[in-house]
C-alpha cells in the first residue's frame, strides 16, 4: 500500500527541501560527510518533512526499546531504528506515533515496517519506513540504544543530523 500524507506542511517543516541541500552541499557528499538513504523509505506519518538530531535504536521484531525512548521527550529528535529491514512484523504503529507526537518528537526514520496507516497520518511526526505489515513485534525490549546503526547500507550515528522530505532523507555530521 502507498503510503498517504496531510497536505498540510507542519510548523517545524524543514526550510530547505532535500534537493536544494544535495546541490549546496554537492562536495559532503562527495567526501561523505553528507549521506543520502537509499529511495526504499517512505512516509506514512502526517507530517511532509522533518529534520533534527538523530537518536538510535537497533531492534529486530521487537519494540520495547521504541516504546521507550518515545515516551521519553524527544525535543524536536528524530528516533532512527535499525529493524533489521524486516517484513515480518511492524515495528511501529498509530499509538506510538502519537506518543512521539504528544513528546515532542520531530519524527521516525525505521527500517523495518510500521502499521495503523490511518492513525499514522493522524500523528504530526514524520514516520519514514520501508513498508507497513500488520502484525505486532515482541516486547520484550531487545536490543541496543545509541550507536551507529546501519539504514540499507548507510551508517546513521547518534547525533548526527537529518532532514527527509518527500524526495528522501538525507543524513550530515551536522546541521545543515
Amino acid at each position: 500500500m502507498k503510503p498517504h500524507t496531510k497536505s498540510q506542511r507542519p510548523a517545524s517543516a524543514t526550510p530547505r527541501r532535500t534537493p536544494d541541500l544535495c546541490d549546496a552541499y554537492e562536495s559532503l557528499i562527495a567526501d561523505g560527510r553528507l549521506r543520502v538513504l537509499p529511495p526504499v523509505f517512505q512516509n506514512y506519518g502526517g507530517a511532509e518533512s522533518m529534520s533534527g538530531p538523530v537518536v538510535t535504536l537497533k531492534c529486530f521484531e521487537d519494540n520495547g526499546l521504541v516504546r521507550q525512548a518515545l515516551s521519553q521527550p524527544g525535543a524536536g529528535r528524530i528516533l532512527v531504528v535499525d529493524g533489521g529491514g524486516s517484513d515480518r512484523c511492524a515495528l511501529v504503529g498509530g499509538e506510538l506515533a502519537l506518543t512521539a507526537e504528544r513528546q515532542g518528537w520531530a519524527g521516525l526514520v525505521i527500517h523495518g515496517c510500521v502499521r495503523d496507516l490511518s492513525e499514522l497520518i493522524e500523528a504530526q511526526v514524520g514516520v519514514w519506513a520501508i513498508s507497513n505489515h500488520p502484525r505486532r513485534p515482541a516486547t520484550a525490549g531487545l536490543g541496543a540504544k545509541d550507536i551507529p546503526v546501519d539504514l540499507a547500507g548507510v551508517i546513521v550515528r547518534p547525533g548526527e543530523f537529518i532532514v527527509a522530505d518527500a524526495d528522501g532523507i538525507l543524513v550530515s555530521e551536522k546541521i545543515l
